[in-house]
């Protein structure tokens, strides 16, 4: 799957996975907690910081574990490259570095969350506009479908992974799909970036932060999956 030992990726995911979070949550926070700054920015704001987000967390990790910050991405490699021996180290990792950067999230906007007086999952999961599990389902495999087969085709899975421009296109597509395909579901298109923090949204002191909605979990998880899966076997027959 790639030249990097376990001990590597296990800090470049973590890491890089943590600042996904952290950024990305960080936006979410900061467009809807009352006595924040950007209150009320919207979802360019959100769709922007979100692309960013992936920029500077692929650039810290890259070269420590190729920065995929995904198990749908490193579901997706594993297909088509056959080579599955260190996705759990991967899946692993990245979804400690998911727990971290919410409980970041948390700790950087502290007063505002203590000043909360309405629920709070949206910042830290996603949910669907319309509940309806075949249509939410099929939306995460069509978004990370296509966040993956940019990633294959910019080279992650060719031994080091992507270079500087790649990752720069990979954030674009990212800010793409939060626009063209993000309003049914808010776009998880990555398993732990919901699972991870959404477990951390359950065990916070938040007043009033409301339920974590346990009964969607599984769609922003089976979704990005699915779609992984998928693009790996597209792009393997396709390329």
């Amino acid at each position: 799957m790639s030249a990097f030992s376990n001990g590597d990726i296990f800090v470049g995911e973590t890491l890089g996975t943590a600042a996904l979070i952290l950024l990305g949550g960080g936006v979410c926070a900061a467009v809807t907690l009352k006595k924040s700054k950007a209150l009320n920015a919207g979802w360019l704001a959100i769709t922007f910081g979100w692309g960013f987000a992936v920029m500077i967390a692929a650039y810290m990790s890259a070269s420590k574990s190729g920065a995929h910050l995904n198990p749908a991405v490193t579901l997706a490699i594993a297909v088509d490259t056959g080579d599955w021996s260190k996705v759990p180290v991967y899946l692993g990792s990245q979804l400690l570095g998911a727990m971290i950067g919410a409980v970041l999230v948390w700790a950087t906007y502290l007063g505002q969350f203590q000043a909360n007086e309405e629920p709070t999952l949206g910042i830290f999961s996603t949910g669907p506009e319309i509940r309806n599990p075949i249509q939410n389902l099929l939306t995460e495999i069509i978004g990370t479908m296509v966040l993956c087969l940019a990633i294959l085709t910019q080279g992650l899975n060719k031994d080091l992974g992507m270079s500087g421009v790649g990752i720069l296109i990979v954030a674009f597509t990212v800010v793409g799909i939060g626009l063209s395909l993000g309003g049914p579901t808010g776009y998880a298109i990555n398993p732990v970036r919901d699972l991870g923090p959404r477990i951390v949204h359950s065990l916070l002191p938040i007043p009033n932060k409301g339920g974590s909605d346990w009964g969607y979990a599984w769609i922003p998880v089976a979704g990005p999956a699915i779609g992984g899966l998928l693009a790996g076997v597209l792009f393997n027959v396709a390329f």
